[in-house]
Order: structure tokens, then C-alpha cells, then sequence
């Protein structure tokens, strides 16, 4: 049974977000478009800095320069939660785990990201740790 990859991406409910070497994005599936405001046509070829909040790139092409660099990150196991930005401008927050894309050859061709929307989740519970700070300082 030959089985379509490209299906799976593009129905996938999780943003699915590849770059390669430089970087630059090459798979940019529907629930990336859902989540992030951009439509395939506008995120391809770019940079993840269309994705990632100013104040935060710098760390970030030093993690991935590491990465590409020693063949190795943490989270390909290790949940990352970090802010990103929607097309409109708007925060996010997102939890995603990375795969390093080999050649046969062993060399790292693409990176890519399983990525989840997260920001519902994080102001809920930013609002529930407000209103605990408010009931512990009441009960002092």
C-alpha cells in the first residue's frame, strides 16, 4: 500500500512547518495557516521570523545554528513552549517537538516542527494563577 504523506501533513490537526538549511520554510501545512494567519503562499520561502516575535530571533537562529551545527536538539523529546505571533499581530502561545530531516548520507537537509496552538490553554491558566495570588494575599 503506498501511503500519501502529503495528505497527512496537509489534514493534520497540529501546524506541521519545515525549513530548510537556511532556514528558509518549505512545508506549511493547513493548521500552520489556521494558527498563524498565513496562507502557504505568503509562508513559503520565508524565514520563521514571520513566526517568531522580534525580541526572541536572536535566540532562536543561535538554537538552530547549534542544532544544524551539531546534529543534536532536546526537543526532539522535549516539549518547547515558547510565544510566537499571528499574522494580525497578535500573541500566541505554541508547544511543538522538532525532527532533524537527514540524507541518506547522514546530513541534516530540513528541520521540522509538529506545532500546537497553546495560547487558550496558557491564558486560562495565567488567569487562574491571578486569581490564586488574590485569595492567598486575601486569606494573609
Amino acid at each position: 500500500m503506498q501511503f500519501d504523506f502529503e495528505l497527512l501533513v496537509q489534514s493534520a490537526g497540529d501546524a506541521i512547518i519545515a525549513v530548510n538549511a537556511e532556514g528558509e520554510i518549505i512545508v506549511w501545512n493547513r493548521a500552520a495557516e489556521r494558527i498563524f494567519g498565513f496562507a502557504s503562499t505568503e509562508a513559503l520561502g520565508q524565514k520563521l521570523d514571520l513566526v517568531i516575535p522580534e525580541r526572541y530571533r536572536a535566540r532562536h537562529w543561535e538554537g538552530y545554528r547549534k542544532a544544524m551545527a551539531t546534529g543534536s536538539t532536546r526537543y526532539a523529546n522535549d516539549v518547547l513552549r515558547v510565544p510566537a505571533v499571528h499574522k494580525d499581530g497578535r500573541p500566541l502561545s505554541i508547544a511543538f517537538t522538532v525532527a532533524l530531516l537527514r540524507s541518506a548520507s547522514g546530513q541534516i537537509e530540513a528541520v521540522a516542527a509538529v506545532i500546537r496552538d497553546e495560547t487558550t490553554r496558557w491564558n486560562e491558566e495565567r488567569e487562574l494563577r491571578r486569581q490564586l495570588a488574590v485569595l492567598e494575599r486575601q486569606s494573609k
